[in-house]
């Protein structure tokens, strides 16, 4: 191993991971408020340990002066979709972003592994701006489901354990496992218009809940008690019966009783 300082090596990856988390959380944010719906349920991020590249490097034959080329994926991040379908949809916001390039894609998802390994890989360059300038970073962009997250991490943790020589019968179970996982996704997208019609059903209702108890503290700051304690008092009347029909009805009424206190408020002549 050579001399180098490896926590300045490794500053620009973590700066990458951190960047790029907050930049598909907000493209996240910015699906749901335009389409009620988004593709992405969570992106997470990590910069591979000092041991894991070297142990790599290794086995790849990579030179420690070849690192930042030769190991593509010190910089990783992981989007977990809900449906498979959903997949390509992240792939394609990704391909069309101007802040990254990508350089090629791995489709384990159509050519899965022989160990039943399910996952859509993209390499990408990143530019990251350092104290010292601009840096350009390969990032690994892992997009899977929930599933396959599920079966890849224990995967990672057994062949951890067993250093890359999992038993026979633990192979085959595994294997067994990821095409279960497989049919799970697979049932999950022959009801995924059902599936999605439930949350934004639950959402809007949670809304709608939310909007109605801030409506309520309002009536407060326009002297309004009696009003609020009575619209309180049905609003845990109405939460008991979860009538989502008369919590609207309820919601407009208290908009009422804001909307004609603000008039009463006025100067005369306004």
């Amino acid at each position: 191993m050579d001399g180098r300082d490896w926590g300045t090596f490794l500053l620009p990856y973590e700066q990458t991971v951190e960047e790029l988390k907050v930049k598909f959380k907000t493209m996240r944010s910015e699906l749901k408020k335009r389409e009620e719906y988004t593709p992405i349920e969570f992106v997470t991020g990590r910069v591979k340990r000092l041991s894991s590249i070297l142990e790599k490097a290794k086995r790849l034959n990579v030179k420690m002066e070849d690192l930042e080329t030769g190991i593509e994926d010190i910089a990783g991040i992981r989007i977990m979709c809900q449906f498979v379908e959903d997949i390509r949809r992240v792939a394609e916001y990704i391909r069309a972003r101007k802040d990254l390039e990508v350089l090629y894609e791995k489709d384990y998802i159509t050519n899965y592994k022989e160990s039943g390994y399910r996952s859509f890989h993209m390499i990408i360059k990143y530019p990251v701006q350092t104290a010292l300038g601009q840096k350009i970073v390969l990032a690994e962009i892992q997009i899977r489901t929930l599933a396959m997250n599920f079966w890849a991490t224990i995967e990672h943790s057994l062949n951890y354990k067993y250093r890359e020589s999992l038993p026979d019968e633990m192979r085959l179970r595994l294997k067994t496992a990821a095409e279960a996982a497989s049919i799970l996704d697979s049932e999950m997208s022959s009801i995924r218009e059902e599936i999605l019609e439930a949350q934004k059903l639950f959402e809007e209702n949670s809304n709608t809940t939310t909007q109605v108890l801030t409506a309520i503290h309002q009536l407060y700051f326009y002297h309004l008690v009696n009003e609020a304690i009575e619209s309180q008092n049905r609003f845990n009347e109405i939460w008991q019966t979860q009538d989502m029909e008369a919590m609207k009805q309820l919601l407009e009424h208290v908009r009422e009783l804001i909307s004609n206190a603000k008039k009463d408020s006025l100067p005369d002549g306004l």
